[in-house]
């Protein structure tokens, strides 16, 4: 009796917690709460979040304040975003991804690393001469139906050109522009550092191509194989891209160096971290499983112990869905 009594008793105490959380909820936020989150003290992490909405990976960002600059967002990327294709003789050599365009989108990832082969006034995607058997407008037609279907995402994207001009008639420039003209409401080409609510529902160019004109963010000044600052009018970054590792210890440490200066940071730099990279083999010929096989099982075991915190951009080699989470969860 005694024991059937405490059962009550505490289905009664339960009920009664129960009760006082689903009153305290509005009813939308009640049917979107993440069934996992079921610590209240977790929902007070970040003033930025908007609601107790569940955190979807396909629309994260909709958890987040409009207000919110975007150098304060941890942000997941992918390198070379659309490589998923390998040098036909060498394996590990060109491919960094296993997931399509879509896919990365999908698994919260909303930083794209593109990279384009300037050839008969259009652009193929390649890494270095490997063409990747896709094209721009697979790029942008991917991006725009994500972008439609979750209208609160945005997209930061890094526009390169990558190996060789052939048959060309106008600059690089140019034919971005082209692309650009065919779908102007979707593109955020200021070169500031945007609040989230300015830019969902858009990509927010970041330019690593020269432009004669003010076109996304100014990152052209890239420096190679390094961690560097660019400084523009009023925009501040800093970029890891130390992507020849000949020793994977050094490599973290640049990584995580940069991630503790990002959460630490207070005047408003952008941070682009990528934990990409390759190791040279024999006759130099690069390995790229050698570095990501290393470096994203560290990441995953930083954004475990590592739970809030705004870490900046990081574009990863062989991205997955889990440690895309690890780090969308820090912003919550």
């Amino acid at each position: 009796m005694f024991k059937q009594s405490m059962k009550r008793m505490t289905a009664i105490t339960l009920g009664v917690v129960t009760a006082s959380v689903f009153f305290s909820c509005s009813n939308d936020s009640l049917m979107e709460r993440d069934s996992n989150e079921n610590s209240l003290a977790s929902l007070a992490k970040v003033s930025s979040r908007a609601s107790l909405a569940p955190i979807e990976m396909n629309s994260w960002m909709s958890g987040l304040q409009d207000n919110i600059s975007i150098s304060k967002i941890s942000i997941p990327g992918t390198h070379d975003s659309g490589a998923r294709v390998d040098a036909p003789v060498v394996s590990g050599t060109a491919k960094t991804q296993d997931l399509s365009i879509a896919e990365q989108l999908n698994a919260g990832v909303r930083f794209l690393d593109i990279r384009c082969r300037h050839i008969d006034n259009a652009f193929t995607i390649h890494h270095g001469a490997i063409y990747q058997n896709m094209n721009f407008d697979d790029v942008l037609n991917a991006c725009y139906a994500f972008l439609n279907s979750h209208p609160s995402e945005t997209i930061i994207m890094s526009v390169k050109e990558e190996y060789d001009a052939s048959n060309t008639t106008r600059s690089f420039e140019q034919t971005f522009d082209s692309y650009v003209q065919k779908n102007p409401s979707k593109w955020d080409l200021g070169a500031n550092i945007p609040t989230l609510g300015a830019v969902r529902g858009k990509i927010k160019l970041l330019r690593r191509f020269s432009s004669g004109t003010t076109k996304g963010i100014n990152a052209s000044p890239w420096a190679d194989n390094t961690t560097f600052d660019i400084n523009n009018s009023g925009v501040q970054l800093k970029v890891q891209d130390y992507y020849k590792v000949t020793n994977n210890d050094d490599k973290w440490n640049g990584i995580s160096s940069l991630l503790n200066e990002a959460k630490n940071d207070t005047n408003g730099k952008l941070f682009v971290n990528f934990t990409s990279g390759y190791k040279p083999g024999i006759f130099g010929i690069p390995n790229i499983p050698t570095v990501s096989n290393n470096i994203n099982p560290r990441l995953k075991t930083f954004f475990q112990s590592n739970t809030h915190g705004s870490f900046g951009i990081m574009p990863i080699d062989f991205v997955n869905a889990e440690l895309s989470q690890l780090i969308v969860n820090t912003n919550f």
